[in-house]
């Protein structure tokens, strides 16, 4: 079998040019599952060699036996091939004129005794807040973590969250100045942990752990405020209970309006998104909150993100921007803006049903609820093409959430239309194919 190497060499050679040479990769060097060339082989009980992270996969999805033979394995263990693997880095190094590189030579995986035996030092050096110790064991985590997604995997199935989390939470509860260091090496390996446990999420959704990592977002360095604010994205995902304790942290929402405002690099803009539509989207959310990110102009920075943004940005602002809708300031707000209802009714059918569904009721929401200018914004609305949007949305198919909610903002929307031009038919073929 040929793999896909290919090098155009060239060679002087009375004037010739050598052809196109493909590189033919022995059948002994390629793992009987990848058909790739290993970089880390692997003998089972069977006999037969793999390369580690092939025959890993596949032993993870529930399967016994082994793939080329069918035969039953005695055991999972996986002895590396040393002279295998020399071999093939040998054969890259002759190859190298084709383009080869030579397979670096692979570590050895870290064990469950080994990790248990690490987290069980971070427990006792958290309790006796020797920061500096627990930064180096912390480090090491990190380092083993950085050297295969293997020994990831390992790390988390042995509950190393839950401890780094309680050691955060103890650290933190001592002191943020003092232990800053620590701290911040604590949310760095926590950051490749998604999605915490229960037990994880109890750690980091205290006080002394919340307040934390909000004053980490204060920081100047990138790397803190970046691990803080996914830290508190995936917390605020799970617990509701956290986000009722973030939002009584003073600061934070100014701090998240902030970072919409000045949009430091995606990652950290699409988790205070979505932080800012839990905190606004949440049951015990009061209108307090909703008040004080108007007031911070979240309402215009959202709908200018919404003009030109990506697929995510957009679902997770179009759901902030559906849930300041829900208090009156935040209405007014939208109402005064020029861009509110042509980008509401443009995003319709055009993002994803989700998206979709946020601007259908954000339009609901200022054409049901808007006052003195709820006349205006339907006839805007019906100016820009809402009703042939809404007529779609129960046409082509949404959630039956988006289709009562067009239904509803169609009725609203009928009587407006005869002060307008009429409404051709509508041939419905054509129009989906125009949006």
């Amino acid at each position: 079998m040929v793999l896909g190497w290919r090098r155009r060499r060239v060679a002087h050679h009375a004037g010739k040019k050598q052809p196109d040479v493909e590189l033919v990769v022995p059948n002994h060097f390629r793992c009987p599952i990848s058909l790739e060339l290993m970089k880390d082989p692997v003998t089972l009980s069977s006999g037969i060699t793999y390369d580690r992270e092939s025959i890993e996969t596949w032993l993870e999805a529930g399967n016994f036996t082994c793939p080329a033979t069918n035969q039953i394995l005695r055991n999972f263990d996986q002895i590396p091939n040393h002279t295998l693997r020399k071999m093939i880095q040998d054969w890259c190094v002759e190859k190298q004129n084709f383009g080869v590189e030579r397979i670096p030579t692979p570590r050895i995986p870290v064990s469950p005794v080994e990790i248990s035996e690490i987290l069980f030092s971070v427990v006792a050096s958290a309790r006796r807040l020797d920061q500096y110790r627990c930064l180096e064991l912390v480090q090491t985590i990190e380092k083993w973590g950085g050297e295969s997604e293997r020994n990831r995997r390992c790390i988390v199935a042995n509950g190393a969250a839950a401890v780094l989390a309680a050691a955060f939470d103890a650290f933190a509860n001592d002191s943020v100045e003092r232990n800053a260091t620590v701290l911040e090496e604590i949310l760095c390996a926590l950051n490749w942990m998604f999605p915490f446990d229960v037990e994880t999420q109890i750690s980091l959704g205290t006080q002394a752990s919340l307040r934390c990592m909000v004053s980490f977002l204060r920081c100047k360095d990138l790397s803190p405020k970046q691990n803080s604010i996914v830290a508190l994205k995936e917390l605020v995902s799970c617990d509701q209970h956290i986000v009722e304790k973030l939002s009584d942290i003073e600061g934070v929402i100014e701090i998240l309006v902030e970072f919409i405002r000045k949009q430091i690099c995606p990652v950290i803009t699409k988790a205070s998104l979505t932080i800012i539509f839990h905190l606004i989207s949440f049951p015990c959310s009061s209108e307090k909150i909703k008040l004080t990110f108007v007031k911070t102009g979240l309402v215009s920075l959202l709908l200018e993100i919404l003009v030109d943004s990506d697929k995510s940005i957009c679902e997770k602002a179009l759901g902030a921007f559906d849930g300041l809708c829900g208090c009156k300031e935040g209405r007014e707000e939208a109402q005064s803006n020029a861009l509110t209802v042509p980008v509401l009714v443009k995003k319709i059918l055009r993002v994803s049903d989700l998206a979709t569904e946020y601007s259908i009721s954000a339009l609901l929401k200022l054409c049901k609820y808007g006052g003195r200018d709820e006349g205006r914004v339907l006839v805007e609305a019906l100016q820009v093409g809402a009703f042939q949007k809404l007529l779609l949305v129960l046409q082509v198919g949404c959630g039956d959430e988006a289709k009562e909610k067009a239904t509803v903002l169609m009725k609203l929307l009928n009587p407006y239309r005869a002060g307008l031009e009429c409404i051709d038919s509508v041939d419905f073929k054509n129009l989906k194919r125009s949006f």
